[in-house]
């Protein structure tokens, strides 16, 4: 354990940033697997509603750094496929 008063609060700082990004993580990769289960079940609104929602995830992981920029356009061209192969 930390002694000093500023080490300590680095120490309670880093828990509750972990948590926060942990948080984060699960919401995204929750809104993820939405779209790839409404695409799969082929119901076209449901799944340009996930779509847009997970479209707003991904830039805003990029934005946090919690997902590389290339990684982000590869899943949204991915998704955008899947969308418009539903007819």
């Amino acid at each position: 354990m930390p002694n000093i008063k500023s080490a300590k609060k680095r120490v309670k700082v880093t828990a509750s940033k972990t948590l926060q990004n942990q948080m984060f993580k699960t919401n995204f990769k929750t809104t993820l697997k939405k779209f790839e289960k409404a695409a799969e079940s082929g119901d076209k609104a449901a799944a340009e509603a996930c779509y847009k929602e997970a479209v707003s995830k991904l830039d805003k992981a990029v934005a946090k750094g919690a997902l590389h920029i290339n990684a982000a356009a590869r899943k949204k061209s991915q998704f955008t496929k899947k969308l418009n192969a539903m007819k």
